[in-house]
Protein backbone atom coordinates (compact mmCIF):
# COMPACT_ATOMS: atom_id res chain seq x y z
CA UNK A 1 0.00 0.00 0.00
CA UNK A 2 1.54 3.32 -1.14
CA UNK A 3 1.49 6.50 0.95
CA UNK A 4 -1.49 8.21 -0.81
CA UNK A 5 -3.58 5.02 -0.61
CA UNK A 6 -2.70 4.60 3.06
CA UNK A 7 -3.75 8.18 3.83
CA UNK A 8 -7.05 7.67 2.01
CA UNK A 9 -7.77 4.38 3.78
CA UNK A 10 -6.61 5.71 7.19
CA UNK A 11 -7.73 9.35 7.37
CA UNK A 12 -7.84 9.37 11.19
CA UNK A 13 -4.18 8.34 11.39
CA UNK A 14 -3.24 11.12 8.97
CA UNK A 15 -5.27 13.64 10.97
CA UNK A 16 -3.59 12.56 14.22
CA UNK A 17 -0.10 12.97 12.73
CA UNK A 18 -1.03 16.40 11.34
CA UNK A 19 -2.40 17.53 14.70
CA UNK A 20 0.73 16.21 16.42
CA UNK A 21 2.97 18.15 14.02
CA UNK A 22 0.89 21.30 14.51
CA UNK A 23 0.97 20.89 18.31
CA UNK A 24 4.75 20.42 18.41
CA UNK A 25 5.26 23.36 16.06
CA UNK A 26 2.93 25.64 18.05
CA UNK A 27 4.67 24.82 21.34
CA UNK A 28 8.07 25.29 19.71
CA UNK A 29 7.00 28.65 18.27
CA UNK A 30 6.43 30.07 21.75
CA UNK A 31 9.72 28.68 23.05
CA UNK A 32 12.01 29.65 20.17
CA UNK A 33 14.28 32.57 21.18
CA UNK A 34 13.79 35.74 19.15
CA UNK A 35 16.82 37.61 17.88
CA UNK A 36 17.85 39.82 15.00
CA UNK A 37 20.36 37.45 13.38
CA UNK A 38 21.49 33.86 13.99
CA UNK A 39 23.79 33.48 16.97
CA UNK A 40 27.32 33.48 15.60
CA UNK A 41 30.54 32.53 17.35
CA UNK A 42 33.40 34.56 15.90
CA UNK A 43 36.79 32.80 16.03
CA UNK A 44 38.52 35.74 17.65
CA UNK A 45 40.43 36.21 20.90
CA UNK A 46 41.48 39.65 22.09
CA UNK A 47 44.16 40.71 24.55
CA UNK A 48 43.84 43.95 26.50
CA UNK A 49 46.86 45.46 28.23
CA UNK A 50 46.76 48.53 30.47
CA UNK A 51 49.80 50.66 31.23
CA UNK A 52 48.54 53.93 32.78
CA UNK A 53 50.29 57.14 31.84
CA UNK A 54 52.12 55.75 28.78
CA UNK A 55 51.73 57.35 25.35
CA UNK A 56 50.41 55.54 22.25
CA UNK A 57 53.83 55.19 20.57
CA UNK A 58 55.36 53.63 23.68
CA UNK A 59 52.33 51.35 24.07
CA UNK A 60 52.90 50.12 20.52
CA UNK A 61 56.64 49.55 21.03
CA UNK A 62 56.66 48.18 24.58
CA UNK A 63 53.36 46.28 24.67
CA UNK A 64 51.59 45.74 21.34
CA UNK A 65 54.55 44.45 19.32
CA UNK A 66 55.74 41.91 21.94
CA UNK A 67 52.18 40.60 22.17
CA UNK A 68 51.92 40.34 18.39
CA UNK A 69 55.21 38.43 18.23
CA UNK A 70 54.07 36.08 20.98
CA UNK A 71 50.74 35.30 19.30
CA UNK A 72 51.77 35.19 15.64
CA UNK A 73 53.17 31.63 15.73
CA UNK A 74 50.14 30.08 17.46
CA UNK A 75 48.47 27.33 15.40
CA UNK A 76 45.41 28.35 13.42
CA UNK A 77 46.09 32.09 13.54
CA UNK A 78 44.71 33.84 10.46
CA UNK A 79 45.38 37.51 11.18
CA UNK A 80 46.48 39.81 13.99
CA UNK A 81 45.48 43.44 14.39
CA UNK A 82 46.37 45.80 17.22
CA UNK A 83 45.31 49.22 18.44
CA UNK A 84 47.35 51.40 20.79
CA UNK A 85 46.12 54.43 22.68
CA UNK A 86 47.12 56.30 25.82
CA UNK A 87 47.66 53.69 28.52
CA UNK A 88 45.82 50.98 26.58
CA UNK A 89 46.64 48.40 23.89
CA UNK A 90 44.31 45.91 22.20
CA UNK A 91 45.60 42.96 20.20
CA UNK A 92 42.97 41.04 18.22
CA UNK A 93 43.88 37.52 17.06
CA UNK A 94 41.65 36.02 14.36
CA UNK A 95 41.63 32.24 13.83
CA UNK A 96 40.47 30.02 11.01
CA UNK A 97 36.81 29.18 11.35
CA UNK A 98 36.29 25.88 13.13
CA UNK A 99 39.21 26.25 15.55
CA UNK A 100 38.44 25.28 19.14
CA UNK A 101 38.59 28.65 20.92
CA UNK A 102 39.16 27.06 24.33
CA UNK A 103 42.31 25.33 23.12
CA UNK A 104 43.34 28.46 21.21
CA UNK A 105 42.94 30.58 24.36
CA UNK A 106 45.07 28.14 26.37
CA UNK A 107 47.75 28.26 23.66
CA UNK A 108 47.80 32.06 23.71
CA UNK A 109 48.07 32.12 27.51
CA UNK A 110 51.03 29.74 27.34
CA UNK A 111 52.80 31.91 24.76
CA UNK A 112 52.00 35.03 26.77
CA UNK A 113 53.60 33.53 29.89
CA UNK A 114 56.76 32.75 27.91
CA UNK A 115 57.08 36.38 26.76
CA UNK A 116 56.04 37.99 30.05
CA UNK A 117 59.65 39.08 30.63
CA UNK A 118 59.58 41.20 27.46
CA UNK A 119 56.77 43.35 28.86
CA UNK A 120 57.30 46.22 31.33
CA UNK A 121 57.46 45.01 34.93
CA UNK A 122 55.20 47.71 36.38
CA UNK A 123 52.29 47.26 33.93
CA UNK A 124 49.13 45.33 34.61
CA UNK A 125 49.09 41.73 33.29
CA UNK A 126 47.32 41.46 29.91
CA UNK A 127 43.81 40.03 29.92
CA UNK A 128 42.57 37.57 27.29
CA UNK A 129 38.90 37.35 26.38
CA UNK A 130 36.87 35.78 23.59
CA UNK A 131 34.92 37.93 21.20
CA UNK A 132 31.18 37.55 21.65
CA UNK A 133 28.27 39.54 20.27
CA UNK A 134 26.90 39.61 23.83
CA UNK A 135 29.78 41.99 24.67
CA UNK A 136 27.84 44.70 22.87
CA UNK A 137 25.08 46.48 24.82
CA UNK A 138 21.52 45.61 23.86
CA UNK A 139 20.00 48.65 25.63
CA UNK A 140 21.02 52.19 26.51
CA UNK A 141 19.14 53.71 29.44
CA UNK A 142 19.36 57.20 30.91
CA UNK A 143 18.46 57.99 34.52
CA UNK A 144 17.49 61.53 35.50
CA UNK A 145 16.21 62.95 38.78
CA UNK A 146 14.23 65.97 39.91
CA UNK A 147 15.95 66.43 43.28
CA UNK A 148 19.48 64.95 43.07
CA UNK A 149 22.71 66.52 41.94
CA UNK A 150 25.04 64.54 39.61
CA UNK A 151 27.09 63.08 42.49
CA UNK A 152 24.06 61.95 44.47
CA UNK A 153 22.44 60.57 41.32
CA UNK A 154 25.48 58.48 40.40
CA UNK A 155 25.67 57.07 43.93
CA UNK A 156 21.91 56.36 43.96
CA UNK A 157 22.07 54.53 40.63
CA UNK A 158 24.99 52.36 41.68
CA UNK A 159 23.52 51.64 45.12
CA UNK A 160 19.81 51.09 44.40
CA UNK A 161 18.92 50.97 40.69
CA UNK A 162 21.74 48.90 39.22
CA UNK A 163 21.33 45.93 41.65
CA UNK A 164 17.60 45.75 40.93
CA UNK A 165 18.10 45.73 37.17
CA UNK A 166 20.89 43.15 37.39
CA UNK A 167 18.41 40.70 38.92
CA UNK A 168 16.43 40.60 35.66
CA UNK A 169 16.79 37.13 34.06
CA UNK A 170 19.21 37.20 31.13
CA UNK A 171 21.04 40.37 32.17
CA UNK A 172 24.80 39.85 32.38
CA UNK A 173 25.99 43.23 33.65
CA UNK A 174 25.52 47.00 33.61
CA UNK A 175 28.04 49.70 32.88
CA UNK A 176 27.40 53.12 34.41
CA UNK A 177 28.52 56.30 32.68
CA UNK A 178 27.97 59.95 33.50
CA UNK A 179 27.17 61.68 36.73
CA UNK A 180 29.92 62.36 39.24
CA UNK A 181 31.57 59.55 41.17
CA UNK A 182 32.25 60.48 44.78
CA UNK A 183 35.92 61.01 45.57
CA UNK A 184 37.70 62.29 48.70
CA UNK A 185 40.38 64.80 47.79
CA UNK A 186 43.41 65.30 50.03
CA UNK A 187 45.27 68.43 48.89
CA UNK A 188 48.69 68.50 50.56
CA UNK A 189 50.49 71.78 51.31
CA UNK A 190 54.00 71.51 49.91
CA UNK A 191 55.54 74.15 52.23
CA UNK A 192 54.42 72.31 55.38
CA UNK A 193 55.63 68.97 54.02
CA UNK A 194 59.09 70.45 53.43
CA UNK A 195 59.13 72.05 56.86
CA UNK A 196 58.35 68.71 58.49
CA UNK A 197 60.65 66.80 56.11
CA UNK A 198 57.71 64.52 55.30
CA UNK A 199 57.64 62.83 51.86
CA UNK A 200 54.36 62.56 49.95
CA UNK A 201 54.75 58.80 49.53
CA UNK A 202 54.85 58.38 53.31
CA UNK A 203 51.60 60.34 53.71
CA UNK A 204 49.92 58.23 51.00
CA UNK A 205 51.10 55.01 52.66
CA UNK A 206 49.84 55.99 56.11
CA UNK A 207 46.45 57.21 54.86
CA UNK A 208 45.98 53.98 52.88
CA UNK A 209 46.99 51.72 55.75
CA UNK A 210 44.59 53.41 58.15
CA UNK A 211 41.65 52.69 55.80
CA UNK A 212 41.56 48.91 56.30
CA UNK A 213 39.44 46.36 58.11
CA UNK A 214 41.92 43.75 59.34
CA UNK A 215 40.88 40.29 60.58
CA UNK A 216 42.25 39.39 63.98
CA UNK A 217 41.29 35.73 63.90
CA UNK A 218 39.38 33.37 66.16
CA UNK A 219 39.35 34.01 69.91
CA UNK A 220 38.19 31.48 72.53
CA UNK A 221 35.43 32.89 74.71
CA UNK A 222 34.36 30.12 77.09
CA UNK A 223 32.67 27.43 75.03
CA UNK A 224 32.47 29.68 71.99
CA UNK A 225 34.93 30.68 69.31
CA UNK A 226 34.54 34.30 68.22
CA UNK A 227 35.90 35.75 64.98
CA UNK A 228 37.25 39.26 65.53
CA UNK A 229 38.30 42.01 63.14
CA UNK A 230 39.50 45.56 63.56
CA UNK A 231 37.17 48.09 62.01
CA UNK A 232 39.42 50.70 60.47
CA UNK A 233 37.69 51.99 57.33
CA UNK A 234 36.87 55.69 57.28
CA UNK A 235 33.26 56.59 57.90
CA UNK A 236 33.43 60.39 57.66
CA UNK A 237 35.80 63.24 56.78
CA UNK A 238 36.75 63.94 60.39
CA UNK A 239 38.30 60.50 60.76
CA UNK A 240 40.44 61.18 57.71
CA UNK A 241 41.46 64.62 58.95
CA UNK A 242 42.47 63.21 62.34
CA UNK A 243 44.85 60.60 60.96
CA UNK A 244 48.34 60.93 62.48
CA UNK A 245 50.82 61.04 59.62
CA UNK A 246 54.00 61.80 61.62
CA UNK A 247 55.43 62.59 65.06
CA UNK A 248 57.83 65.48 65.48
CA UNK A 249 59.51 66.06 68.85
CA UNK A 250 56.89 63.95 70.54
CA UNK A 251 54.03 65.95 69.03
CA UNK A 252 51.65 64.12 66.60
CA UNK A 253 51.08 65.72 63.21
CA UNK A 254 47.53 65.31 61.96
CA UNK A 255 46.54 65.18 58.31
CA UNK A 256 44.29 68.22 58.68
CA UNK A 257 47.34 70.30 59.68
CA UNK A 258 49.18 69.68 56.42
CA UNK A 259 46.34 69.11 53.95
CA UNK A 260 42.87 70.21 52.99
CA UNK A 261 40.44 67.26 53.01
CA UNK A 262 37.16 67.71 51.16
CA UNK A 263 34.34 65.53 49.88
CA UNK A 264 34.43 66.02 46.10
CA UNK A 265 34.15 64.01 42.89
CA UNK A 266 36.42 62.49 40.27
CA UNK A 267 37.67 64.46 37.29
CA UNK A 268 34.92 65.16 34.77
CA UNK A 269 35.73 63.45 31.45
CA UNK A 270 32.22 62.98 30.07
CA UNK A 271 28.79 64.47 30.57
CA UNK A 272 25.32 62.97 30.21
CA UNK A 273 22.16 65.06 30.20
CA UNK A 274 18.48 64.52 29.40
CA UNK A 275 16.42 67.55 28.45
CA UNK A 276 19.11 69.78 29.91
CA UNK A 277 19.24 67.96 33.25
CA UNK A 278 22.29 65.99 34.45
CA UNK A 279 21.75 62.28 34.03
CA UNK A 280 23.44 58.88 34.26
CA UNK A 281 23.67 56.45 31.37
CA UNK A 282 23.38 52.68 31.75
CA UNK A 283 24.70 50.15 29.22
CA UNK A 284 22.80 46.86 29.46
CA UNK A 285 24.58 43.64 28.45
CA UNK A 286 22.78 40.32 28.06
CA UNK A 287 24.03 36.83 28.82
CA UNK A 288 25.24 34.78 25.86
CA UNK A 289 22.35 32.83 24.35
CA UNK A 290 19.65 34.86 26.11
CA UNK A 291 16.60 36.11 24.27
CA UNK A 292 17.15 39.81 23.53
CA UNK A 293 13.44 40.59 23.41
CA UNK A 294 12.70 38.79 26.69
CA UNK A 295 15.63 40.52 28.41
CA UNK A 296 14.41 43.90 27.19
CA UNK A 297 10.85 43.20 28.36
CA UNK A 298 12.15 42.11 31.76
CA UNK A 299 14.22 45.28 32.12
CA UNK A 300 11.23 47.48 31.32
CA UNK A 301 9.12 45.61 33.90
CA UNK A 302 11.82 46.32 36.48
CA UNK A 303 11.93 49.97 35.35
CA UNK A 304 8.17 50.26 35.88
CA UNK A 305 8.60 48.97 39.44
CA UNK A 306 11.43 51.46 40.06
CA UNK A 307 9.26 54.34 38.82
CA UNK A 308 6.58 53.23 41.26
CA UNK A 309 8.98 53.10 44.20
CA UNK A 310 10.91 56.28 43.31
CA UNK A 311 8.53 58.74 41.59
CA UNK A 312 11.21 61.43 41.19
CA UNK A 313 13.50 59.10 39.21
CA UNK A 314 12.96 59.04 35.44
CA UNK A 315 14.42 56.22 33.36
CA UNK A 316 14.19 56.45 29.58
CA UNK A 317 15.74 54.68 26.61
CA UNK A 318 18.12 56.11 24.04
CA UNK A 319 18.49 52.80 22.23
CA UNK A 320 16.91 49.34 22.49
CA UNK A 321 17.89 46.50 20.15
CA UNK A 322 14.63 44.75 20.94
CA UNK A 323 12.65 47.50 19.18
CA UNK A 324 14.50 46.93 15.92
CA UNK A 325 14.26 43.15 16.31
CA UNK A 326 10.52 43.32 16.93
CA UNK A 327 10.04 45.58 13.91
CA UNK A 328 12.14 43.33 11.66
CA UNK A 329 10.39 40.15 12.80
CA UNK A 330 7.02 41.87 12.51
CA UNK A 331 7.73 42.91 8.92
CA UNK A 332 8.82 39.41 7.91
CA UNK A 333 5.87 37.87 9.75
CA UNK A 334 3.42 40.21 8.02
CA UNK A 335 5.00 39.45 4.66
CA UNK A 336 4.62 35.72 5.39
CA UNK A 337 0.91 35.74 6.21
CA UNK A 338 0.15 38.31 3.50
CA UNK A 339 1.93 36.10 0.99
CA UNK A 340 -0.07 33.11 2.23
CA UNK A 341 -3.36 34.98 1.82
CA UNK A 342 -2.41 36.14 -1.68
CA UNK A 343 -1.43 32.58 -2.57
CA UNK A 344 -4.85 31.32 -1.49
CA UNK A 345 -6.61 34.09 -3.44
CA UNK A 346 -4.66 33.22 -6.56
CA UNK A 347 -5.50 29.55 -6.04
CA UNK A 348 -9.15 30.39 -5.66
CA UNK A 349 -9.17 32.35 -8.92
CA UNK A 350 -7.18 29.86 -10.96
CA UNK A 351 -8.74 26.65 -9.61
CA UNK A 352 -12.25 28.02 -9.78
CA UNK A 353 -13.33 26.02 -6.73
CA UNK A 354 -13.60 27.00 -3.09
CA UNK A 355 -13.18 23.41 -1.91
CA UNK A 356 -10.06 22.95 -4.06
CA UNK A 357 -8.54 26.20 -2.80
CA UNK A 358 -9.27 25.15 0.79
CA UNK A 359 -7.56 21.79 0.36
CA UNK A 360 -4.49 23.44 -1.16
CA UNK A 361 -4.34 26.15 1.49
CA UNK A 362 -4.02 23.49 4.22
CA UNK A 363 -0.52 22.73 2.94
CA UNK A 364 0.80 26.17 3.93
CA UNK A 365 0.03 26.30 7.69
CA UNK A 366 0.78 22.60 8.28
CA UNK A 367 4.19 22.85 6.59
CA UNK A 368 5.09 26.18 8.22
CA UNK A 369 4.01 25.21 11.74
CA UNK A 370 5.81 21.86 11.54
CA UNK A 371 8.97 23.72 10.50
CA UNK A 372 8.95 25.57 13.84
CA UNK A 373 9.53 22.23 15.58
CA UNK A 374 12.68 21.68 13.51
CA UNK A 375 13.92 25.17 14.37
CA UNK A 376 13.40 24.55 18.08
CA UNK A 377 15.08 21.14 18.24
CA UNK A 378 18.01 22.31 16.09
CA UNK A 379 18.64 25.27 18.40
CA UNK A 380 17.74 27.92 15.82
CA UNK A 381 16.43 31.35 16.76
CA UNK A 382 13.46 33.09 15.23
CA UNK A 383 15.38 35.76 13.33
CA UNK A 384 15.18 37.62 10.04
CA UNK A 385 17.09 34.85 8.24
CA UNK A 386 15.04 31.88 9.46
CA UNK A 387 11.75 33.77 9.18
CA UNK A 388 12.85 34.97 5.75
CA UNK A 389 13.37 31.33 4.77
CA UNK A 390 9.75 30.64 5.68
CA UNK A 391 8.58 33.64 3.68
CA UNK A 392 10.68 32.43 0.76
CA UNK A 393 9.18 28.96 0.94
CA UNK A 394 5.52 30.00 1.28
CA UNK A 395 5.09 30.33 -2.48
CA UNK A 396 6.70 26.93 -3.12
CA UNK A 397 4.78 25.06 -0.44
CA UNK A 398 1.63 24.79 -2.58
CA UNK A 399 3.31 23.61 -5.79
CA UNK A 400 3.21 19.90 -4.94
CA UNK A 401 -0.34 20.10 -3.62
CA UNK A 402 -1.54 21.85 -6.79
CA UNK A 403 -0.05 19.19 -9.04
CA UNK A 404 -1.64 16.38 -7.02
CA UNK A 405 -5.03 18.10 -6.80
CA UNK A 406 -5.17 18.94 -10.52
CA UNK A 407 -4.45 15.35 -11.45
CA UNK A 408 -7.10 14.10 -9.03
CA UNK A 409 -9.68 16.53 -10.42
CA UNK A 410 -8.82 15.41 -13.98
CA UNK A 411 -9.60 11.81 -13.10
CA UNK A 412 -12.81 12.90 -11.40
CA UNK A 413 -13.88 14.68 -14.57
CA UNK A 414 -13.15 11.50 -16.51
CA UNK A 415 -15.69 9.68 -14.37
CA UNK A 416 -13.68 7.87 -11.69
CA UNK A 417 -15.14 7.61 -8.16
CA UNK A 418 -13.67 10.05 -5.58
CA UNK A 419 -11.45 7.59 -3.72
CA UNK A 420 -10.20 5.84 -6.84
CA UNK A 421 -9.50 9.19 -8.52
CA UNK A 422 -7.55 10.31 -5.46
CA UNK A 423 -5.45 7.14 -5.38
CA UNK A 424 -4.73 7.01 -9.11
CA UNK A 425 -4.14 10.72 -9.45
CA UNK A 426 -1.73 10.84 -6.50
CA UNK A 427 0.24 7.77 -7.58
CA UNK A 428 0.72 9.10 -11.11
CA UNK A 429 2.44 12.29 -10.00
CA UNK A 430 4.10 11.08 -6.78
CA UNK A 431 7.45 10.39 -8.42
CA UNK A 432 7.35 13.64 -10.41
CA UNK A 433 6.69 15.92 -7.42
CA UNK A 434 9.24 14.04 -5.31
CA UNK A 435 11.91 14.59 -7.98
CA UNK A 436 10.87 18.25 -8.30
CA UNK A 437 11.10 18.81 -4.54
CA UNK A 438 14.48 17.10 -4.27
CA UNK A 439 15.74 19.18 -7.18
CA UNK A 440 14.77 22.37 -5.35
CA UNK A 441 16.34 21.14 -2.11
CA UNK A 442 19.53 20.25 -3.99
CA UNK A 443 20.03 23.98 -4.63
CA UNK A 444 20.55 24.48 -0.88
CA UNK A 445 22.83 21.47 -0.36
CA UNK A 446 26.08 23.41 -1.05
CA UNK A 447 25.10 25.91 1.67
CA UNK A 448 25.19 23.12 4.27
CA UNK A 449 28.86 22.48 3.51
CA UNK A 450 29.92 26.13 3.64
CA UNK A 451 32.55 27.24 6.13
CA UNK A 452 32.97 30.49 7.99
CA UNK A 453 30.59 32.98 9.51
CA UNK A 454 28.40 33.03 6.39
CA UNK A 455 27.71 29.31 6.87
CA UNK A 456 26.13 29.95 10.30
CA UNK A 457 23.91 32.61 8.77
CA UNK A 458 22.73 30.84 5.63
CA UNK A 459 22.60 27.29 6.94
CA UNK A 460 19.50 28.20 8.91
CA UNK A 461 17.95 29.49 5.71
CA UNK A 462 18.82 26.27 3.88
CA UNK A 463 17.50 24.00 6.66
CA UNK A 464 14.26 25.95 7.07
CA UNK A 465 13.44 26.04 3.35
CA UNK A 466 14.41 22.40 2.80
CA UNK A 467 12.42 21.08 5.76
CA UNK A 468 9.35 23.13 4.84
CA UNK A 469 9.49 21.72 1.29
CA UNK A 470 9.77 18.16 2.64
CA UNK A 471 6.77 18.83 4.86
CA UNK A 472 4.83 20.18 1.87
CA UNK A 473 5.71 17.01 -0.10
CA UNK A 474 4.40 14.79 2.70
CA UNK A 475 1.26 16.91 2.96
CA UNK A 476 0.72 16.67 -0.81
CA UNK A 477 1.01 12.85 -0.70
CA UNK A 478 -1.10 12.34 2.44
CA UNK A 479 -3.39 15.18 3.46
CA UNK A 480 -4.36 16.36 -0.04
CA UNK A 481 -5.45 12.90 -1.31
CA UNK A 482 -7.33 12.19 1.93
CA UNK A 483 -9.22 15.49 1.77
CA UNK A 484 -9.73 15.34 -1.99
CA UNK A 485 -11.43 11.95 -1.76
CA UNK A 486 -14.09 13.39 0.55
CA UNK A 487 -14.42 17.15 0.09
CA UNK A 488 -13.58 18.01 -3.52
CA UNK A 489 -16.58 18.84 -5.69
CA UNK A 490 -16.42 19.45 -9.38
CA UNK A 491 -16.87 23.06 -10.45
CA UNK A 492 -20.10 22.29 -12.27
CA UNK A 493 -21.74 21.22 -9.01
CA UNK A 494 -20.88 24.40 -7.11
CA UNK A 495 -23.89 26.31 -8.38
CA UNK A 496 -24.83 27.49 -4.89
CA UNK A 497 -21.37 28.88 -4.11
CA UNK A 498 -21.52 32.57 -3.16
CA UNK A 499 -18.30 33.16 -5.12
CA UNK A 500 -19.83 31.77 -8.32
CA UNK A 501 -19.74 35.02 -10.27
CA UNK A 502 -16.22 35.86 -9.12
CA UNK A 503 -15.00 32.40 -10.00
CA UNK A 504 -16.72 32.50 -13.39
CA UNK A 505 -15.12 35.87 -14.18
CA UNK A 506 -11.77 34.46 -13.11
CA UNK A 507 -12.24 31.43 -15.30
CA UNK A 508 -13.09 33.62 -18.28
CA UNK A 509 -9.92 35.68 -17.72
CA UNK A 510 -7.84 32.51 -17.37
CA UNK A 511 -9.33 31.09 -20.58
CA UNK A 512 -8.40 34.27 -22.42
CA UNK A 513 -4.92 34.12 -20.99
CA UNK A 514 -4.69 30.51 -22.17
CA UNK A 515 -5.75 31.54 -25.66
CA UNK A 516 -3.11 34.26 -25.76
CA UNK A 517 -0.45 31.87 -24.56
CA UNK A 518 -1.57 29.27 -27.10
CA UNK A 519 -1.17 31.73 -29.94
CA UNK A 520 2.22 32.85 -28.65
CA UNK A 521 3.33 29.22 -28.30
CA UNK A 522 2.20 28.46 -31.82
CA UNK A 523 4.23 31.36 -33.22
CA UNK A 524 7.29 30.22 -31.26
CA UNK A 525 7.01 26.66 -32.61
CA UNK A 526 6.51 27.88 -36.18
CA UNK A 527 9.63 30.08 -35.96
CA UNK A 528 11.99 27.86 -34.01
CA UNK A 529 15.25 29.40 -35.20
CA UNK A 530 14.07 32.90 -34.29
CA UNK A 531 13.01 31.66 -30.84
CA UNK A 532 16.33 29.94 -30.22
CA UNK A 533 18.26 32.94 -31.56
CA UNK A 534 16.38 35.30 -29.22
CA UNK A 535 17.11 33.00 -26.28
CA UNK A 536 20.82 32.86 -27.17
CA UNK A 537 20.91 36.65 -27.52
CA UNK A 538 19.35 37.16 -24.10
CA UNK A 539 21.87 34.72 -22.61
CA UNK A 540 24.78 36.67 -24.12
CA UNK A 541 23.34 39.94 -22.84
CA UNK A 542 23.02 38.42 -19.37
CA UNK A 543 26.64 37.26 -19.46
CA UNK A 544 27.75 40.71 -20.62
CA UNK A 545 26.06 42.56 -17.74
CA UNK A 546 27.45 40.23 -15.03
CA UNK A 547 30.22 42.72 -14.10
Amino acid sequence: MCLPEFSIRRPVTVAVFCLLAILLGAIAFWKIPVDLMPETVYPTISARAEYPGVGPEEMETLVARPLEEAFSAAPGVKEITSTASEGMAYVRVGFDYGVDLDEAANELRTRLDRRRGDLPEDMEPPILFKFDVSQFPIMFLTVASDDKDPKELRHFVERFIQPRLERVPGVAQFTVRGGLRREIHVDLELAKLRALDLPVSEVVRIVSQENLNEPVGPVQEGRYEVLLRTKGEYENLEQIRNVVVAVRQGVPVYLKEIANVEDSHEEVRQMVSVDGKPAVRLFVYKQSGSNTVQVSDGVWEAVAAIHKDYPKIHISSTGDSADFIKAAIRNVRDSTWQGGILAMVVLLVFLGSVSSAFVISIAIPVSVIATFALMYFCGFTLNTVSFGGLALGVGMLVDNAIVVLENIVRHREEGLPPQEAAIVGSQEVAMAITASTLTTIAVFVPVVFQQGVSAVTFQQLAYVVSFSLICSLLVALTVVPAMSSRWIRLSGRESKNIFRRILRAGQVAIDKLGDIYGGFLGDALNHRWITLGAAALMFLVAVEIIP
